[in-house]
């Protein structure tokens, strides 16, 4: 207690109410959008892939039904539905670049030296693009997180938040993937999402792309179910 009373009290700390009300809205906003574009995306994918979007609307029925609304631990008894919100994330590659680490020690990487402090950037997209990982990685397929079983199926090339250890990734990782899977289920377990023009006409490309992948714009027509 010592210490952190210390540390409150130096004028040149940077620990301090201001800054930590700022992290928190910055942490809260930051996954919000994350979460916000990868909906945007996954329901875009959905209309293009409606065979897809059915088999998730089997499984919501199966499992949840469609008189309450879904809960987080529903999640462990969806695994097709688990498999498409991490495959939509893979795909959509929202953040091609993580957030910046620094090497603790000189370090050698392929042949360079990264001194001590160097900042490192992980362009998480190589990983979910990686073929030794993905079979077809330019391909939209649920597949890749199921296995022969229909089981939810872990990659360890998925990285769609961050990278590192459990310590270092993003902190809002826990919560943007729980409010992705609610968030998802809920409206696809209320309506059908159909696209006004031909699904082999809509275009996935992003309308920006650089440290966001940002979503094409789109019409969607949701039909109460």
């Amino acid at each position: 207690m010592g210490q952190e009373f210390d540390e409150k009290q130096n004028p040149q700390s940077e620990f301090h109410t201001k800054n930590l009300a700022l992290s928190v809205v910055h942490l809260f906003f930051g996954g919000t959008e994350m979460v916000s574009a990868t909906l945007r995306y996954g329901f875009l994918l959905l209309m293009k892939y409606p065979e897809v979007q059915e088999k998730v609307h089997q499984e919501i029925d199966g499992v949840v039904g469609r008189h309450r609304d879904p809960a987080a631990e529903d999640r462990s008894r969806m695994p097709y539905t688990h498999a498409v919100i991490h495959e939509i994330q893979r795909f959509s590659n929202i953040i091609p670049l993580g957030i910046p680490h620094a090497v603790i020690r000189d370090t050698q990487f392929r042949g360079y030296t990264l001194p001590k402090g160097t900042d490192v950037f992980c362009v998480l997209g190589s990983a979910l693009r990686d073929p030794r990982h993905f079979s077809d990685p330019e391909r939209f397929d649920p597949g890749n997180f199921l296995d022969e079983n229909g089981g939810f199926k872990k990659n360890h090339a998925f990285m769609a938040f961050s990278s590192g250890t459990r310590k270092r990734v993003c902190l809002g990782e826990g919560l943007a993937r729980m409010e992705l899977f609610l968030v998802f289920t809920s409206v696809l377990q209320r309506f059908t999402l159909q696209s006004p023009v031909d699904p082999q006409d809509i275009d996935l490309t992003p309308k920006a792309s650089g440290f966001w992948n940002i979503p094409p714009e789109y019409r969607v027509c949701a039909l109460p179910r």
